[in-house]
């Protein structure tokens, strides 16, 4: 039966541990209500969408978007970019191709040989004696008003 008679010091000792126990599972279970979740976790749960958090965390957020749209609106320039050196790639390979086409066909009307037979029909011929040239050197005069 458990109608022992207990010391006073024994029942206080025991009374004690029962409270020792019961304010240690209070405490674990008010730690693990007031201890925060890290960031993933809150992600991975989705208490990052709650209000406080939210309101907390208004500038950082706002800053990330900015920079998001910063990416994405780099990506389009760049993509434009690339497009506009390809573009303009192409015009100068064909004025290019252009000049040297136009070169070659000066060079061809321009030949000595065409020449003479174009101006034959003219009645001018090629001379046989090399050019010559005259100068003639001026003396300088003193003009005094």
């Amino acid at each position: 039966m458990e109608n022992d008679f207990l010391d006073k010091a024994q029942l206080e000792k025991k009374e004690a541990a029962e409270k020792a126990k019961n304010t240690k599972k209070k405490a674990k279970i008010t730690a693990a209500k007031n201890k925060k979740p890290s960031s993933f976790v809150q992600i991975l749960n989705g208490d990052f969408l709650t209000k406080e958090f939210m309101v907390k965390n208004l500038n950082f957020i706002f800053f990330i978007i900015l920079l998001l749209l910063l990416i994405v609106g780099k990506g389009y320039y760049g993509k434009r970019l690339s497009s506009d050196v390809l573009r303009t790639q192409k015009e100068v390979d064909e004025l290019t191709s252009d000049y040297f086409e136009a070169k070659a066909t000066l060079e061809e009307k321009t030949r000595r040989s065409e020449l003479v037979e174009k101006l034959e029909q003219t009645g001018l011929k090629e001379t046989v004696n090399p050019t010559k040239v005259i100068k003639i050197k001026k003396e300088e005069t003193n003009i005094e008003h």
